[in-house]
């Protein structure tokens, strides 16, 4: 499903108090730093998500991965850079699709997690870099390839400096994939301990602000239904502790009535008697060729 011009759909959804360049022609980029600010402050650090590098080692998200690289179409001669990989998520089989890949990531448990995968599995056409959206990328000596790609990780404070330092690596073609809606965000997890749930910052400011640079992105939307599995109750419970960052005593209370009332045993693990149905947007841009 593809998008004529989003734009028209939210020019005037913006905060009323946000600052603005000009009435008529809204800085999404400031938006975006807006809609951040106005939420309730989440972990978004390397060591958040070093935590978390073990639940994404065991986590499959074949739904997701799969719809991607039919729509990506990876070729036999591309280099690929892979923006915040995660545990490898589209490192691991683009590796066997396409000649190399560079993998970047702030966390450096997950690049440890990708690296025991490419061990365990013979991959040698990966190679790994720790470091940030936020970091020099000359000096990270990332370079230049023919796709990249920011999976799900482009989330900062300056939107607009990072669309740019994609941009400039890509040679041929750009992706940027991110949340539509609530994205992978479980509104009964919210109800349970009593917290509202506010919408993020989904795919509209980044193809607002795409289209303010000048860059004029295609947009398509995958969906995936997910239900992950964990190993025991104990299991369920840490990870979203971890994934909440600041439950009180009586969060956690209720947190474990949840967990006692919908998780179920499924083969030997356990996971929610419910599933997810959860969209991302896929934006990308070809480069023009001298």
């Amino acid at each position: 499903m593809n998008l004529g011009n989003p734009l028209n759909q939210a020019c005037h959804a913006y905060p009323a108090d946000a600052a603005l360049n000009d009435v008529k022609q809204p800085d999404w980029n400031v938006l975006w730093k807006a809609k951040l600010a106005s939420r309730a402050a989440l972990p978004r650090d390397a060591a958040y998500w070093d935590g978390r590098a073990r639940s994404f080692a065991k986590a499959t998200e074949t739904g997701y991965r799969d719809q991607l690289l039919a729509l990506m179409k990876p070729e036999p001669d591309w280099t690929v850079l892979d923006m915040g990989c995660g545990s490898g998520t589209l490192a691991v089989p683009l590796a066997g699709q396409v000649a190399c890949v560079t993998a970047v990531d702030f966390s450096s448990e997950m690049i440890d997690v990708l690296c025991r995968r490419c061990a365990k599995e013979g991959i040698s056409n990966i190679k790994t870099i720790h470091g940030s959206w936020e970091d020099d990328w000359g000096k990270l000596g990332i370079g230049t390839y023919d796709t990249v790609i920011a999976s799900r990780s482009l989330v900062v404070d300056d939107l607009q400096s990072a669309i740019l330092k994609l941009d400039a690596a890509a040679n041929k073609r750009a992706y940027i994939i991110t949340m539509s809606g609530d994205g992978p965000h479980d509104r009964g997890l919210f109800d349970a301990i009593g917290r509202p749930h506010e919408t993020g910052a989904d795919y509209i400011y980044y193809y607002n602000l795409l289209y303010q640079l000048g860059i004029r992105a295609q947009v398509s939307f995958i969906e995936e239904i997910r239900n992950r599995t964990y190993e025991s109750h104990e299991d369920a419970l840490a990870t979203l502790e971890l994934m909440f960052g600041d439950l009180t005593a009586r969060e956690k209370e209720k947190m474990a009535g949840y967990v006692r009332r919908h998780l179920i045993p499924s083969g030997g693990a356990w996971m929610y008697s419910y599933s997810q149905l959860i969209q991302w947007a896929v934006m990308w841009w070809e480069k023009e060729q001298a």
